[in-house]
């Protein structure tokens, strides 16, 4: 079958035989082998050229979608026999909130049952310390670096900045708040102890954050902050937000007139790149692009 389908696929015993690494007086016996098997004719040749049968043409169409059906068994083979454990591990930013990463893991479980998911969120240096190191195999994270070929960068979307404030904050009636207006107000932060310096470093060098900083360990103790009119906590619309509440309002961050945008990715080591990484991530991807679409809407 394959030898066949490669005939007519490059319209030439020459080329085909190439492409199957064998010569050609063995594959023009492989054809003629066939068709004495079946006892018909396959292939009508005419000095160098040849046209299909009924026959042939026939076999050609059944072929293809056989040969396409062995090529997924194998690899589907090869794939369970290289799962010496059958899992994924997920890192996700720790001040993460949209509720697409949630619904990715749920369907992802439900599609494969089998595969043990473990999940830990951090900051964005701890997550690529956990990556580097092999304690994850994929991290959901903003870019703060240039890409690296080291790794897949499965970029996501870009996403809008905002601020959580106190509805008690005087300025929380406005549709939008500038950068520099911010600079009064505590800018809350999600961190581990160990990993203020670099989070504030980042967000006042890099981002222009000018606030003084305040840290909270979760995303839960942050917005209890927040509600206790404390400072502002800085979020991304990276999919489906929660609902702010009713003491907490939710505007966009913006300078000189636009919006801050972030760049969110998945990030996995390509040598340890595997079915699992490559399925999840498609799948999240997917979720948070039928949400985007619906906001452009």
């Amino acid at each position: 079958m394959k030898y066949f389908t490669a005939v007519v696929d490059c319209g030439s015993f020459t080329e085909a035989a190439e492409q199957c690494y064998i010569s050609q007086s063995a594959i023009s016996q492989q054809i003629r082998a066939l068709e004495k098997d079946m006892g018909v004719e396959l292939i009508h040749r005419e000095n160098r050229r040849f046209s299909l049968t009924s026959a042939g043409e026939y076999f050609y169409g059944q072929s293809k979608g056989i040969l396409d059906e062995i090529e997924n068994i194998r690899r589907e083979t090869i794939r369970i026999g290289q799962d010496d454990e059958r899992q994924i591990r997920i890192g996700y930013l720790r001040c993460y909130s949209g509720q697409e990463l949630h619904q990715a893991v749920a369907e992802f479980a439900q599609i494969y049952p089998d595969v043990a998911i473990s999940i830990v969120n951090g900051t964005h240096e701890e997550l690529y310390d956990l990556l580097r190191f092999g304690g994850v195999d994929l991290v959901l994270t903003d870019q703060r670096r240039a890409f690296s070929d080291k790794y897949a960068n499965y970029e996501l979307l870009r996403c809008g900045c905002w601020a959580e404030l106190s509805v008690r904050n005087h300025l929380a009636g406005q549709e939008s708040v500038e950068l520099d207006e911010l600079k009064r107000t505590p800018c809350i932060l999600i961190s581990s102890r160990e990993q203020q310096e670099p989070e504030e470093d980042y967000y006042r060098n890099t981002l222009g954050f000018g606030s003084r900083f305040l840290f909270a360990e979760s995303l839960e103790e942050g917005r209890l902050m927040v509600a206790g009119n404390r400072g502002f906590l800085p979020v991304d619309d990276v999919g489906t937000l929660p609902p702010a509440g009713s003491a907490v309002c939710r505007i966009p961050i913006m300078q000189n007139g636009k919006q801050i945008q972030r760049n969110y990715c998945l990030f996995w080591v390509k040598e340890r790149t595997g079915y699992y990484i490559e399925e999840f991530a498609d799948l999240l991807r997917k979720l948070l692009c039928s949400e985007k679409q619906k906001k452009d809407v």
